[in-house]
């Protein structure tokens, strides 16, 4: 695993962002696990001169304000943060929307785990990924 890995989570629901932190420190404690509770607060983190990038983004589709594909897209055209592995995990099933989106950029689409047991298998799999 790397060294000084840091997640950005992208979720409006806080019981949702509270399991992905809890399933995120069973991993490795060492992981830093940014939460971000909506688009815009995201994007203002992540365009910020002074906060690291994340390796990786865990995007949630549907939230108000800021949607989760507009977030992407914002993401996607900005040169440097365009290279971020995205991840988008949501409730939604339509493959036409997981085709769209991995269009936009984004490299995995995964519907929402509901235990910290499925975060900890899908964020396992994410950053042991090459995503190339």
């Amino acid at each position: 695993m790397q060294e000084n890995l840091v997640i950005l989570l992208i979720d409006d629901d806080p019981d949702d962002r509270k399991l992905f932190f809890e399933a995120v420190k069973e991993i490795d404690e060492d992981i830093t696990c940014i939460l971000s509770s909506s688009g815009l607060e995201a994007l203002n983190y992540l365009r910020s001169g002074s906060n690291r990038i994340p390796d990786f983004i865990f995007l949630d589709l549907r939230m108000p304000g800021l949607s989760g594909q507009k977030c992407l897209e914002e993401i996607k055209k900005d040169k440097k943060l365009s290279a971020i592995p995205v991840i988008v995990y949501t409730t939604s099933k339509e493959v036409k929307e997981s085709i769209a989106l991995k269009k936009m950029g984004a490299v995995h689409f995964m519907s929402k785990p509901t235990s910290t047991d499925e975060i900890y298998y899908m964020v396992s799999c994410a950053i042991n990924e090459k995503w190339d």
